[in-house]
């Protein structure tokens, strides 16, 4: 009885410790944060330059460094990753950002009107504001994993797109092409990004080009929901991040 009783306790001991490590270390507990007061122009910083205070996510893969956010990772141990913004949901906004990637390869974005899909490696998913180390997919918006109708590469560099109530595709070009538009986006230093989202209107620029367009009327059309910067699985990679603000549009 008594040994019997031991092997109990050991197992229901082993069981704890195991639940213990399964819980992932976070950046900050995913509660809401209190955000500064919006300044005379109605903007609100969403980073201080010093901590990560009201964004959460995986510890080992997000930090400040030298005033910036930080997201880093090696290729063995990448994951599909997001910090997100867990003070404040969004609606229709206007979100001024700057990002360049300090490595050579990489691919991240944006996350808007985004909703956490997993809790344990903080996955997100909705739409994206996209961006990577080559400029293959700057300046495009992309329905990450799916939640907005599994529509890939919503609306490309470029191109004006608009989605019908039918979930249809209907494209017209940009003032400038996607090969016009790639020379105004930069290589390993700082790019000043808008992203506009009013309704169904959504509005990209970079280094104050309008990259592409979009309106989206389809039955899949994302209303509000989470920011969240991104991680992209298969990259040993560091993105950076700074002068984050949000003007509320609702």
């Amino acid at each position: 009885m008594i040994a019997r009783l031991f092997v109990v306790l050991l197992v229901a001991l082993c069981t704890v410790s195991h639940a213990a490590r399964a819980e992932p270390e976070l950046t900050a507990a995913a509660e809401t944060a209190v955000l500064p007061a919006p300044d005379a122009d109605g903007f609100i910083a969403l980073f201080n330059g010093h901590d990560l205070a009201g964004w959460t996510g995986l510890a080992d893969y997000w930090s400040v460094k030298d005033g910036t956010i930080s997201g880093h990772q090696i290729k063995e141990t990448s994951k599909q990753t997001f910090l997100v913004l867990s003070a404040l949901t969004v609606r229709d906004f206007e979100l001024h950002f700057r990002y360049r990637f300090a490595s050579p390869e990489g691919n991240s974005g944006i996350q808007f009107r985004s909703t956490v899909l997993d809790a344990q490696t903080y996955r997100v998913g909705g739409y994206q504001a996209d961006f990577d180390a080559e400029r293959q997919f700057d300046g495009t918006i992309y329905d990450e994993a799916g939640v907005a109708g599994n529509r890939g590469t919503m609306s490309n560099r470029g191109e004006k797109t608009m989605w019908d109530s039918e979930n249809r595709r209907h494209v017209e070009p940009l003032g400038e092409d996607s090969s016009d538009l790639l020379a105004f986006i930069k290589v390993g230093d700082w790019n000043d990004a808008i992203l506009v989202a009013r309704g169904n209107h959504i509005a990209y620029s970079i280094n104050g080009h309008i990259m592409t367009d979009l309106v989206d009327g389809s039955w899949a059309a994302l209303q509000a929901g989470r920011l969240a910067l991104q991680l992209h699985q298969g990259f040993t990679m560091d993105v950076r991040f700074k002068d984050l603000r949000i003007k509320l549009l609702n």
